[in-house]
């Protein structure tokens, strides 16, 4: 990751969806340091840069390889701190690359649903539990509001929920995996009740 790079792009950023009116809250819930997961709803193509914008850490996301054979795109999202994995390789080797980052002390942002969710029907994986019990980190639940139709000039939201952890001191079971994924994913969605009115 370019540090400058990224903090030059989220400055800039910053100014264009402060006049869109953005705010965020619960920054404070994000970790100052060490390995954390920001779980994310995702409905737009809006989500990574928001969610990126609003949050006080910097966040490194995956990436397709292709994306980063691409003259003037591949250095420029590495530079936003994007890292490359196989599309078509086995599923684990984008989970170690992940779980590097975290033992590395990154934060990395996920969209639990894979894609983007834009009738709600998409079901979550477990890939953020995977990663919390692999990694040993923390998940920020996120929410990102008002981007579902940009174009009519909503204000954008974006908001972090207290941090949840897995047991720890021993292997994550299957079942407690499972449950782990729909309690995050329960705490993303009741992230925008908490701010009705603001």
């Amino acid at each position: 990751m370019i540090d400058w790079l990224y903090d030059a792009a989220k400055t800039l950023l910053g100014l264009l969806f402060t006049a869109w009116r953005m705010k965020v809250y619960g920054a404070d819930n994000v970790p100052v340091s060490g390995p954390v997961i920001i779980a994310c709803n995702h409905v737009s193509y809006f989500d990574p840069p928001l969610l990126g914008t609003g949050c006080p850490r910097r966040i490194r996301y995956m990436a397709k390889r292709e994306l980063f054979e691409i003259p003037v795109l591949g250095p420029l999202i590495r530079g936003f701190g994007a890292y490359p994995v196989e599309r078509h390789a086995a599923p684990m080797a984008a989970v170690r690359r992940s779980v590097e980052q975290l033992r590395d002390g990154q934060a990395i942002g996920i969209f639990p649903e894979g894609t983007r969710n834009l009738d709600g029907t998409v079901q979550a994986r477990e890939g953020v539990a995977l990663l919390a019990s692999l990694g040993k980190a923390p998940v920020v639940p996120a929410c990102v509001v008002g981007t579902r139709h940009p174009a009519s000039l909503r204000p954008f939201r974006v908001i972090f929920g207290h941090p949840l952890r897995l047991p720890e001191g021993r292997k994550a079971s299957r079942d407690e995996l499972a449950n782990f994924t729909e309690q995050v994913m329960q705490a993303i969605q009741e992230l925008p009740e908490t701010i009705n009115g603001n």
